[in-house]
Parts: structure tokens; sequence; C-alpha cells
């Protein structure tokens, strides 16, 4: 009788003790993040477009109360931007210009972010068809992603630790080749943060003697898009003398008419905010500016600007990826 009982306890007891699973791994994965007052992150980001590739450092400072402070240092120029979201609103800092572009903006909200804690949170909880794997050294969940203005990106791989660290991330378009990867390094939950320190002059401040861009008075050649529209070509091409520089404006026409303005930047001598309607945006080698007609982005000491009533906001992200920073034959 007594081993009778001994045994009806242990099926008890083990079936008390069910597996670790994937439940319960997005509930601890959530509840991490969301119990913060703040996390710091540091990473490296890697972008794929066609044959190029471009690599940032990344860290990322989250305070409660929708507080953000994104520090994108491109590698290979150590060129440095930031994307602030404090209670005046959201920011694309560029110091070395001297310049930064204020947005009434849902961002972070609007769509999946890949350096972000919570957006990767959400992207798990909100595919009720993603895919859960447990390997010998951690899992990985494969899931939809919600970038807007990219359809080609359709999903992600993060990956995880046994102690359910954050190890990277990786998003793949239609074709299953991976465009981004997202290494994180190191991620403290308990980061002391100075006073101010989500405040626009302390970025500045921090990052104006830090950066400064390579910048010129004339364009020595114009720099023209690989990818046109079908049925759009160059009809005229005008370079205007605008006193501290030169601009040069093409016009397209076509199926897809746009034009697209090319000057060179100038640093201010007063730190400028300029209001904009639009979203910020990763543009490869740089942080640009989207509206629902126009893009506008600087890379290499040249600002771009792309504008068509015509194009949806994917053909003109197809149109300014194909810009290099090489001058190309009409």
């Amino acid at each position: 009788m007594k081993k009778i009982i001994m045994l009806l306890f242990c099926i008890l007891l083990l079936s008390g003790c069910g597996k670790y699973g994937e439940e319960d791994i997005v509930r601890d994965l959530e509840k991490k993040v969301k119990d913060a007052d703040s996390y710091y992150v540091e990473g490296s980001l890697e972008l794929v477009n066609n044959d190029n590739v471009y690599h940032y450092d990344v860290s990322v400072a989250y305070q409660k109360d929708n507080k953000y402070r994104v520090s994108l240092t491109n590698v290979s120029n150590n060129h440095t931007q930031i994307i602030l979201k404090n209670d005046d609103g959201v920011y694309v800092v560029t110091p070395s210009l001297n310049k930064s572009f204020k947005f009434q903006s849902d961002w972070p909200y609007n769509n999946s972010q890949i350096y972000l804690l919570e957006s990767l949170i959400n992207d798990i909880k909100d595919d009720d068809n993603r895919m859960f794997k447990e390997r010998k050294d951690g899992y990985t969940f494969m899931t939809e992603v919600n970038y807007p203005n990219n359809r080609n990106l359709v999903k992600q791989k993060i990956t995880l630790s046994k102690k359910l660290k954050l190890k990277k991330v990786e998003i793949y378009n239609s074709d299953s080749v991976i465009c981004m990867t997202m290494d994180y390094h190191s991620i403290d939950f308990s980061p002391d943060f100075k006073k101010n320190y989500f405040h626009l002059d302390t970025v500045m401040k921090t990052y104006l003697t830090e950066d400064t861009m390579s910048t010129s008075d004339s364009i020595l050649n114009s720099i023209y898009p690989l990818m046109l529209p079908s049925g759009t070509k160059l009809t005229n091409e005008e370079k205007i003398d605008k006193g501290d520089g030169e601009r040069i404006i093409m016009t397209f026409e076509g199926e897809k008419p746009f034009l697209l303005v090319e000057e060179t930047a100038n640093v201010e001598d007063e730190f400028t905010v300029v209001p904009t309607y639009g979203e910020p945006y990763f543009l490869m080698d740089t942080l640009g500016v989207m509206t629902n007609n126009s893009l506008n982005w600087t890379s290499n000491g040249i600002e771009y600007y792309l504008v068509s009533d015509v194009m949806n906001q994917e053909e003109m992200l197809d149109v300014a990826q194909s810009i290099g920073v090489v001058a190309t034959m009409k």
C-alpha cells in the first residue's frame, strides 16, 4: 500500500513539474523588459544592399515614459547620427552638420525595430504563426516583421541564450536572404543615466566635437540612380551656384516622374532644428527623412532630396538606395 501511495505521489509531482517551454519563455522575456525602468544596449549592425555592406556600432538607451536615445555610428567613416525620443518629440540628430530634424511621430511603435527590445518582444507576441526551436545553447524564434516602407523584408530570426539573453537578430527578405543582422554585445537592465541624458542639448554637447563630416563647396560629378522605374528617364539637369555651395537639379519624366536634387551639405553656424511631418528612415549608410512623397538624406557630404507625386514610398526607396557614392553614367 505504501508503494502505491509513493508511486501516485511521484506521478503527481512529475505532472506538476512541466517542461519550461515556449509560452514560459515568451512570458519571462516580456516580464523582464516590461518591468525594467531602463536599459542600455550595445551591439553591431550589418546592412546588406545588393553588393554593398554597411557596418554600424549601435548603442540604445531606454527609460520609462517613452524616452529613447539610439546612437548609430557608421564604422567606415565614424559618422554618428542619433534618434532621440523625449517628451518634446522625436529627433534625428546629425551633430557633424549641427542640425536636427524634429518629428511629431509614433516612432518607434509604427514598425519593427531590430535594435529595440520592446519591438522584438511585440513581434514575437503578435505572430500567432511564429516558429520556436530549442537548441543546445539556447532558443530561436522565427517571426514576421512589420516594415511598411519595405515589404520585401518579411521575417526575422531571434536568437537567445539558455538564460534568455538576446544574442542576435537577423532580418530576411522574401528570397530568404539576410538583409540586416544585429549582434547584441551587452544589455544592462540597471544603467545609471545622468540628469538630462535624454535632452536634445545634452546629445549635441556629447557628439558635437566627436564627429566631423567632410564637406565641400562644389560637386565635381553628378551622381545618378542606378535603378529607374520602367518608362522613366532623365530629361533635364541643371547646376546652380547657391552661394555657399552648389546644387544640381535633375528632372526625370515618364511613367513615374520624379525630381532629384543633390547639393553640397553645409555645417550650420548655430544648432538648427528643422520641423518635419515625415518619419525617420534608415537608408543603408545614413538616417533620412521620409514623407508620403519625398525622401531627404545626407551622405558623404552631399544632401539629397527626392520628390514625386506619383511614386509610392517603396519605389522612392528603390531609387534612393541605388544612388551610390561614385558618379555613374546617365
